[in-house]
């Protein structure tokens, strides 16, 4: 009778489409490409590991990571753009996503069009970092030191010019003021390391990407970028309450497929990654590498892709900015 029952309740939830999300993979069950822009052990690698590692429990099926570095990530989102719209090859994106249409003018995508935006996964501010020996103690103590000696003191960003960091790092020096020559580093690693051996004087970083320093005590945060403080850097000011009031500049991870994915699929993968970020362990395990998690509708995510590409689109465009 007991066998009975559960073959009954199994039929049942076939019917209803209710099995168990472990058993609910996309199409033959073959591997899922997760496609990264950027190197291995960088923040972007290692929220797609986790992500990686999530999605295959829930959809009974295997989870690879691609790497594709170079070129700001675009690289990985041209393979992604040219893929079958089957759920089998999906793109971490960030931030940076939103500035390539203007950074790079021969893309052989539409970072918009060509894409079918599934879900925003996490977000992490930038961070102003000095060396834990440096004089400068608070973000207004870096600042009057560079109103009094105007262009004596240079700062790194990573990335080339081409990442969050740096265009938060000029939108910052555009907003204030100050003068002090940009070191473009070709990731926030070199950067960080220039940092330390005393070759610039402050860097710009995302808190993800930071914290294993900060947390060593090798440098010092001075300010985030984001609107309140940052749950792991309670300590640290945000640059909106210390020196310029609505200043935020915030990078954020997501999940992309190529365009006219089916609705189906759309939802399944939203659905699937709404659950992994709902989950005590993952946000946990999110939020001791800096990053606070976000999730939401599709149609949330497409709306953020529209106004970070506007907003970065406008500013790369206003300065003349150009990748490195």
């Amino acid at each position: 009778m007991r066998r009975l029952l559960a073959s009954l309740l199994t039929l049942i939830a076939l019917a209803s489409g209710t099995l168990p999300a472990q058993a609910q993979s996309i199409g033959s069950g073959q591997p899922i490409s997760l496609f990264v822009g950027f190197a291995a052990g960088g923040p972007a690698d290692v929220l797609a590991r986790i992500i990686a590692e999530r999605l295959q429990q829930r959809l009974g099926q295997p989870v690879i990571v691609q790497n594709r570095p170079g070129a700001g990530g675009t690289i990985a989102a041209a393979a992604v753009a040219r893929a079958a719209p089957d759920g089998m090859t999906v793109l971490l994106a960030t931030s940076g996503h939103a500035g390539a249409p203007s950074l790079f003018r021969n893309l052989p995508f539409d970072s918009l069009k060509d894409f079918t935006p599934i879900v925003a996964l996490a977000q992490s501010p930038v961070v102003i970092l000095v060396d834990s020996r440096s004089p400068y103690r608070t973000l207004p103590d870096l600042l009057a030191a560079m109103k009094k000696e105007p262009g004596k003191l240079n700062f790194g960003t990573g990335g080339g010019g081409a990442t969050l960091t740096a265009l938060a790092a000029v939108l910052l020096r555009r907003e204030l003021g100050f003068q002090a020559e940009v070191v473009n580093f070709p990731g926030s690693g070199p950067a960080n390391l220039a940092l330390t051996a005393g070759t610039i004087d402050f860097s710009f970083d995302i808190v993800s990407g930071a914290m294993g320093l900060i947390g060593g005590k090798t440098v010092r945060a001075l300010a985030v970028t984001s609107a309140e403080r940052s749950a792991v850097l309670p300590d640290v000011p945000t640059v909106a309450e210390t020196v310029k009031p609505g200043f935020v500049v915030t990078g954020w991870f997501g999940l992309l497929a190529p365009a006219n994915l089916s609705a189906a699929l759309v939802d399944r993968l939203n659905t699937t990654a709404n659950d992994i970020l709902a989950d005590p362990q993952t946000r946990q395990r999110l939020a001791d590498l800096g990053l606070d998690t976000m999730g939401g509708t599709p149609r949330a995510f497409a709306d953020l892709l529209n106004s970070e590409t506007a907003r970065w689109g406008g500013l790369i465009s206003e300065l003349g900015l150009k990748p490195e």
